[in-house]
């Protein structure tokens, strides 16, 4: 098996899985206390019978939403919208709210003005 080939299946493993019913997100890095699943155990070793411990769907119900930390989109549209689809969510929320207070900041200055 090539390199790249063994990168993408480590990463495979390790990413995040949403419930489509709940939005509930498995971690792998933290594993399930509540099925005693121990934390680094990918999505794919989880046991047929495991279910989302906030609603109990199955499996198939959960979507795969890569590793934490990265661009949230689809990895073809990551070149658009000004380098601003790079970001991770993190980073955007950073921007957007800083914004939104550099803007209040901008606004409440006007009333100095006489």
């Amino acid at each position: 098996m090539s390199e790249q080939a063994e990168e993408a299946l480590e990463t495979q493993e390790l990413d995040r899985y949403e419930c489509r019913s709940c939005g509930y997100v498995y971690e792998p890095e933290l594993g399930d206390s509540k099925y005693d699943i121990p934390a680094g155990t990918a999505f794919a070793e989880l046991p047929i019978n495991w279910r989302c411990p906030v609603c109990t769907a199955k499996k198939v119900a959960f979507a795969n939403i890569g590793p934490a930390g990265t661009a949230s989109g689809f990895k073809e549209n990551l070149g658009y919208g000004l380098g601003v689809n790079k970001l991770t969510p993190t980073q955007k929320n950073i921007l957007i709210f800083g914004a939104l207070a550099l803007g209040f900041l901008f606004f409440i200055s006007l009333y100095g003005l006489q």
